[in-house]
């Protein structure tokens, strides 16, 4: 008996097609979606289903809104932050001073001994 795959022979969407296979589909509603560049986009949602505010164009990846003349403002994006400005947001100049100060005299005291 040689083993094998019980589904061997088949290929995905082989099955029965139809609604009377399948059941009734949802009641749709098409919705349309503008971004900032136009591009108008028209997800299906179900008739009960709360419709989403914003929604990713597809085409750019900005977000879109249902207003037309007033798609959703163009997301900012923050540059890159090193560590050392991470650092600064914490602490002031005056904490730096005192922290590198510090430092320095553990150093020169290892080195004397």
């Amino acid at each position: 008996m040689s083993g094998g795959n019980a589904i061997r022979g088949t290929r995905v969407g082989a099955g029965p097609m139809g609604e009377s296979e399948r059941g009734e589909s949802a009641p749709r509603r098409r919705v349309s979606y503008w971004c900032a560049n136009g591009h108008e986009s028209r997800p299906s949602f179900a008739a009960e289903a709360e419709l989403p505010e914003s929604w990713d164009c597809p085409r750019c990846g900005l977000p879109a809104g249902q207003d037309q003349e007033k798609p959703p403002a163009v997301p900012r994006t923050e540059p890159y932050k090193s560590h050392l400005a991470y650092v600064k947001e914490r602490r002031s100049e005056s904490d730096g001073e005192a922290i590198l100060t510090e430092a320095l005299e553990k150093l020169r005291a290892r080195r004397e001994l």
